[in-house]
């Protein structure tokens, strides 16, 4: 069985497990939770690779390949033409030495969050996750970290 198979496999797995079908209809009567509503403040993080180059915003990998946006002369200038040097380039860079989820959490609860959304994976498609399926993930390059289990503590 290929590698793709048992990703299927494993979402349909999922999906059966799921109060939910797959499909837009079995949503229909989902509610959204009272401490969601009642939330005045939450966080989503946006971290990741995407946030290495510090210029722009989650959008630089696509944006610094395009010659009409300010992101790609930034990139020449500070890091050099992107055959030498491309947006996968960073991920060494990415080390999260300085990471530490239960910091952050207490951070973002003194600031009165009521919820905090880390985003697994960007359209990027590194995952800040330990991925089966893909080795561009922050468990297997860069920080070498499972990320996004940390900050679920």
């Amino acid at each position: 069985m290929s590698k793709l198979d048992r990703t299927s496999q494993s979402i349909d797995a999922t999906i059966e497990r799921s109060p939910f079908a797959a499909s837009w209809d079995s949503l229909e009567d989902y509610e959204t939770p009272a401490w969601h509503l009642d939330a005045k403040l939450g966080i989503f993080i946006h971290w990741g690779i995407c946030c290495v180059p510090t210029f722009g915003n989650e959008w630089y990998p696509r944006q610094m390949y395009q010659r009409a946006t300010p992101h790609y002369q930034h990139h020449i200038d500070t890091d050099g033409p992107r055959t030498e040097f491309g947006y996968k380039d960073f991920i060494p860079t990415l080390t999260a030495e300085k990471f530490d989820a239960v910091e952050w959490a207490e951070l973002f609860a003194d600031a009165g969050a009521k919820f905090i959304v880390p985003v697994a994976e960007h359209h990027d498609g590194f995952a800040m996750y330990d991925c089966s399926f893909s080795d561009w993930t922050a468990t297997k390059m860069g920080p070498k970290r499972d990320i996004f289990e940390e900050s679920r503590t």
